[in-house]
């Protein structure tokens, strides 16, 4: 797609080009069908529409939405509008006390899918049939706007919506558009490798494109975003990072493939902010240190402006208003090396596969065979959703689960005999970390893994009960021996 207005990178020096139309919050929400499928910009809690979805739930129609959303949104949409009942289905990401009760009672029809496939899955895989997309912008333009604090799969939702709403959001720098690189992979069955071969390089445009008879107006607002609130790392969160330190420099040590750089993601956190901290008194020698992942935090900041870190590339800014501050401040010193990319680049898993990114996610809990529950407490019940974790976990050269061994004071062991709900099979995982210590599972068989997991992770208030139950069940035949009764016990 080509439109001869479009600017040249880094030109965009004012909100509003040309003469779009220009509308309230409550027209555009009315000018939705009711029954409408919306495809919505956010990620990380930051980069998505707010005053649309507020007029939405302040509606006095019957609506009954189907929201598609690529990352987690702030309160706008899944406190007020989620709370209003106007959301009948929900794909693929939800991040709110509302949101994970009504999908627990099933009052919305909640579906979870992977970060980077969702755009695909809406264009090409039948997912949903959409109607409009509803996004933030920083400056629009005939055919174009600049994005926001995030992307996601914004590209992808806007090229599949026969409809596009933009919010422009006044509250944002302009010299946010240095940060982006939008870059768009072909349709299938003639889609090219990604041409990337920097994971800090920049391989696209500045802008989001779209078709010009499509753009239905534009709200201006001056909302800011719903940023991330990170708790203090707990004693167990800095216990964990350690390990997670000691595993990292006996590995760099033993693997080539970390000779000249080592490429790492993070998932988003208190305890990923930790783990950064950590990392920034790592000695990494003189390799080039590099975050190839999903979400930019205030840790990697810390890192960049220590002199720790190459480049970061991500899809979303997801900060504590401290950290949005620090990078408002001072923007373009940061896009020398922060560059933001659609969530179907971010997270590809050829890219992944490409720059051998060693990748770090925590979980809800493991099971003693290395199977990883990352969404559903007790196997039932709906936390926040898969994310980007399978995207990394799958495609990673080394992939590692860090979580504190014991949830609640010590009463409930994240280590458990089955997991009753499997996010990441024991296939897609190499090593665990925990507070007590580090459990390298590659090359190990499942009991093997099953004794080194018990042995290194597990808290020793629930070891000694583990590993009884680990010898009682290796008596039985079987390549993975279960007594399930006994197992679901922990999960009572």
């Amino acid at each position: 797609m080509t439109h001869n207005t479009r600017p040249e990178p880094g030109a965009v020096d004012r909100r509003l080009y040309g003469d779009p139309t220009r509308l309230d919050a409550e027209t555009a929400a009315a000018g939705i069908d009711a029954d409408a499928t919306v495809l919505t910009g956010g990620f990380g809690s930051v980069g998505y529409p707010k005053l649309i979805p507020l007029a939405l739930a302040e509606s006095d129609r019957d609506l009954s939405l189907t929201l598609v959303s690529s990352g987690n949104v702030g309160a706008e949409i899944d406190v007020d509008l989620v709370e209003s009942g106007a959301v009948d289905r929900r794909f693929s990401y939800q991040s709110s006390s509302v949101a994970r009760a009504k999908t627990n009672a099933r009052e919305i029809a909640f579906g979870d899918r992977n970060a980077s496939s969702i755009g695909d899955e809406v264009q090409y895989g039948g997912l949903v049939d959409p109607d409009v997309a509803v996004v933030e912008a920083i400056a629009v333009g005939e055919g174009w706007f600049v994005p926001s604090t995030s992307l996601g799969q914004v590209p992808a939702f806007v090229e599949a919506a026969d409809r596009l709403v933009i919010e422009l959001n006044r509250a944002q720098p302009l010299e946010l558009q240095a940060l982006h690189d939008v870059y768009r992979p072909g349709a299938p069955p003639d889609r090219e490798p990604i041409p990337l071969a920097d994971p800090g390089g920049r391989i696209g445009d500045p802008f989001v494109e779209f078709e010009p008879e499509t753009l239905v107006g534009v709200v201006e607002t001056d909302r800011a975003d719903d940023t991330y609130t990170f708790r203090d790392p707990t004693d167990d969160d800095l216990a964990v990072a350690a390990n997670l330190g000691a595993f990292l420099a006996d590995e760099l040590a033993r693997s080539a493939a970390f000779d000249d750089a080592v490429h790492l993601q993070f998932g988003v956190g208190s305890l990923g902010n930790a783990l950064m901290g950590e990392l920034k008194e790592l000695d990494f020698g003189d390799r080039d240190v590099v975050y190839f992942g999903e979400v930019v935090q205030d840790g990697l900041f810390d890192m960049l402006d220590a002199g720790r870190l190459a480049s970061a590339s991500a899809t979303s800014l997801a900060l504590t208003d401290e950290g949005q501050r620090r990078l408002f401040d001072d923007v373009e010193r940061y896009a020398e090396d922060v560059v933001l990319r659609p969530a179907d680049v971010s997270n590809h898993p050829g890219l992944i596969d490409r720059f051998g990114v060693v990748g770090v996610n925590s979980a809800v809990e493991i099971d003693i065979y290395g199977n990883v529950n990352s969404t559903h407490a007790r196997g039932t019940r709906m936390i926040n959703g898969i994310g980007g974790s399978a995207d990394y976990n799958r495609n990673a050269l080394v992939s590692v689960c860090t979580l504190p061994s014991t949830l609640k004071g010590g009463e409930i062991s994240r280590v458990v005999p089955m997991a009753f709900h499997v996010d990441h099979t024991e296939h897609d995982v190499d090593v665990f970390v925990t507070e007590q210590g580090v459990a390298d599972v590659r090359g190990l068989a499942p009991v093997e893994r099953a004794e080194l997991i018990v042995e290194e992770c597990a808290h020793p208030s629930f070891a000694p009960e583990l590993r009884a139950y680990l010898d009682d069940v290796r008596e039985q035949d079987g390549h993975i021996p279960h007594d399930v009764a006994r197992a679901a016990e922990w999960h009572e």
